[in-house]
């Protein structure tokens, strides 16, 4: 007897789930093997490729928890029905940022030691307590919504997971601010400017993921509660955005960030290129037309919107990311600096297949837990308005 379709589907997707994410560990094994000289990765580059997709996940699974806290602390009707999946995948971005943030760094036999002892001095130490924490808390969260006897406690875990969550992007974008050795960080502004990124990329994320629940069970989401939602990423693309441009125009009011800005929005090649036309208008521009735009009020172009919201993510990631280890920190402002260490030179990156296969590894991993758990648990959003 055949299997039922629903059910033969669910484990097709398993196993490209799975085997999308034993190809990133594969690529994580190779180049632990071989050693990083078989990535694009250099002295002075060692953040590279899988730091993009690592913190992209990271960041978007604090944000995508923004729906559950709408829902259950604000108390808005629309949102709740959203809050388990919200919650979901709020942990399944979060294992699978982690997952490529470990298997990047090397020796990830070693977390053991970053799990017992830690050094309070550092940014990174806070971040092991912050994710390990993040993820009890949803977890219990999830529980109030799942468990009716639990139902009371749902609005105090909501908080709990809000406070957290906004101390987990502080303490994300700190890991750059309090950096000293690059032009391009050591900024007060990354911690809120983080904190609102996360709110467009984890919305992006959710609508793309919902989109997808909603085409394969045949529901269709009512037209207000889409174009609710479609409102509110276009107002977090314009936050984030605004925020983007205080920055820089931040980092161009002191003159020894002159030239690095230059080197970013002018003169970097190919980082300019992903600024300006990949996060700036992909990422940007072109969603909050998608979105606000009278004519572009359908699911198509909201779904299309999302999508360019997290390509403009990547681009802004990697110019942020790779852009900022490439051009050279300024030791001695205004003198020229050489030596045989290449002292003063822009270092180029070209990032290698298995960091990119150890990237898109991650986003498997995340996608193969949210399958699991969607077809486990019901973590279907399911309105009155909405009709089968």
């Amino acid at each position: 007897m055949n299997p039922p379709r629903e059910t033969r589907n669910f484990w097709l997707l398993v196993a490209l789930g799975a085997l999308v994410t034993a190809v990133g560990l594969g690529a994580a094994h190779f180049m632990e093997i071989h050693g990083h000289i078989v990535t694009g990765m250099t002295n002075q580059v060692v953040w590279g490729l899988p730091h993009v997709f690592a913190i992209f996940m990271i960041v978007a699974a604090s944000g995508v928890l923004n729906i559950a806290s709408i829902g259950s602390v604000f108390g808005q009707p629309i949102y709740k029905p959203r809050a388990p999946l919200s919650g979901l995948l709020c942990v399944a971005l979060l294992a699978g940022g982690l997952m490529v943030l470990m298997l990047d760094l090397g020796r990830p036999e070693r977390l053991v030691v970053a799990a017992t002892h830690y050094n309070f001095k550092s940014v990174f130490a806070w971040n092991v307590v912050l994710y390990s924490g993040m993820v009890a808390i949803v977890a219990v969260y999830l529980w109030t919504m799942f468990e009716r006897r639990m139902n009371k406690y749902t609005k105090a875990a909501g908080l709990a997971a809000l406070v957290w969550r906004f101390v987990l992007t502080t303490g994300t974008g700190s890991i750059f601010g309090f950096l000293v050795a690059r032009q391009a960080y050591q900024s007060a502004l990354l911690a809120p400017l983080f904190i609102v990124l996360s709110f467009g990329w984890g919305l992006a994320v959710f609508l793309v993921v919902q989109a997808v629940m909603y085409g394969w069970n045949d529901v269709q989401l009512a037209d207000q509660i889409r174009r609710r939602l479609a409102r509110l990423l276009g107002l977090f693309v314009a936050a984030s955005l605004y925020l983007v441009a205080v920055y820089h125009l931040t980092n161009l009011y002191f003159a020894r960030q002159n030239a690095f800005e230059a080197f970013i929005l002018r003169d970097g090649g190919i980082y300019p290129l992903l600024f300006w036309g990949g996060y700036v208008l992909v990422g940007s521009v072109l969603p909050m037309v998608l979105l606000f735009h009278p004519r572009f009020s359908d699911a198509r172009s909201t779904l299309l919107a999302s999508a360019l919201v997290i390509a403009g993510a990547f681009a802004w990631l990697f110019v942020f990311i790779i852009g900022g280890q490439a051009f050279p920190l300024e030791i001695f402002p205004g003198h020229v600096v050489s030596s045989s260490f290449a002292d003063g030179a822009i270092e180029h990156y070209s990032p290698s297949l298995p960091e990119f296969l150890l990237g898109v590894g991650g986003l498997g991993a995340a996608f193969l837990m949210t399958t699991i758990g969607v077809r486990v648990l019901d973590f279907l959003p399911r309105d009155p308005a909405a009709k089968a």
